[in-house]
């Protein structure tokens, strides 16, 4: 009986399958914690509801409301994957005297790496020459087929915290000038590191950069960050790239900007809702890449990540601070 008591009852969706914790990590997870599925939970509530003292969110699951809450007594933290918390009620949570952990460090590195990733697919073209070079009807290559250096451009970077930085460590490498946006101004040694010019309105930065990339938390001050107005501040040979959240972005105005020629062309990791409808009018227009939100898809980043939640929740059921704590 002592050792079904030695590791913490956290609470998971399930194991496997499309949004499930998955299966490669399960060893490590059960070194540390004992897992209880949404299943098994809701079959054997009586008995789990006061043992359960973790959430461990794995891709926004389980879903965490009033009455799921409410049926857990003794919870102490809630360790959500990436960096993202906006599918979260946060004054409700602690309202509950429950803590909120995220991952922010983990997810830094692979993310920027998408950001450049997707800057340069749209600069040069990437994702439409793939399909010439493979196409059937494909005879010979065009010589006047051409795309857009990133070496020497202006990159304007909007949101400047762990993500927003990494990008910026990334472009300094390609020779791009480099303006940023961001709530506060970071220190004059980081700026400098990076090369890196503060713009303490946004509208400067949209007006002066080739490439602007959006790197913002999800917020009701960032909701529609990016609409109508500020698209046609963009240069007309701009591209936007976004790796944060698809409702930073006013869709509708984008799909706008790309099929007037208000801006050059969209790269996207994340979009609303997700996937797009299949008919949508942001799927159909050539200037576009659209990858399915895969900032942090990478093994490596994913393992890091679900080590970093362990670790919060650890601390959290003992007492201790917890690492990558959210506030509200």
């Amino acid at each position: 009986m002592e050792g079904e008591h030695e590791h913490p009852y956290a609470l998971i969706n399930v194991i496997g399958g499309i949004d499930g914790v998955y299966e490669d990590h399960v060893e490590f997870l059960e070194k540390h914690l004992k897992l209880v599925t949404m299943k098994e939970f809701i079959e054997n509530k009586q008995v789990l509801s006061h043992k359960i003292k973790a959430i461990f969110m794995w891709i926004h699951k389980p879903v965490v409301d009033r009455e799921l809450l409410q049926s857990l007594p003794n919870l102490k933290v809630i360790a959500n994957s990436g960096v993202g918390v906006d599918h979260l009620d946060l004054k409700l949570i602690s309202s509950f005297g429950v803590k909120v952990a995220n991952t922010p460090f983990a997810i830094s590195k692979s993310t920027a790496d998408l950001g450049i990733a997707l800057m340069l697919a749209s600069a040069r073209r990437i994702v439409e020459g793939h399909q010439i070079a493979v196409s059937p009807d494909t005879k010979h290559f065009m010589g006047d087929w051409l795309g857009e250096e990133i070496t020497s451009a202006t990159l304007g970077i909007i949101g400047m915290g762990s993500v927003g930085y990494k990008v910026a460590q990334r472009a300094k490498a390609f020779e791009m000038k480099i303006l940023y946006h961001n709530r506060n101004r970071r220190n004059e040694v980081d700026e400098q590191d990076v090369g890196a010019v503060y713009c303490q309105k946004m509208e400067d930065l949209l007006q002066q950069s080739d490439f602007v990339i959006l790197v913002v938390t999800l917020t009701p001050q960032t909701y529609k960050l990016i609409g109508k107005k500020e698209l046609e501040l963009m240069k007309s040979t701009a591209t936007i790239i976004n790796i944060s959240r698809g409702q930073v972005v006013d869709q509708d105005s984008l799909v706008n900007a790309l099929k007037n020629g208000v801006i050059k062309a969209a790269a996207l990791d994340v979009t609303y809702p997700e996937p797009l409808p299949r008919d949508h009018a942001l799927l159909h227009l050539k200037n576009v890449i659209i990858s399915p939100h895969i900032g942090s898809a990478t093994s490596q980043t994913r393992c890091l990540m679900m080590k970093n939640m362990v670790e919060s929740i650890l601390a959290g059921v003992n007492g201790l601070p917890v690492p990558n704590e959210v506030h509200v």
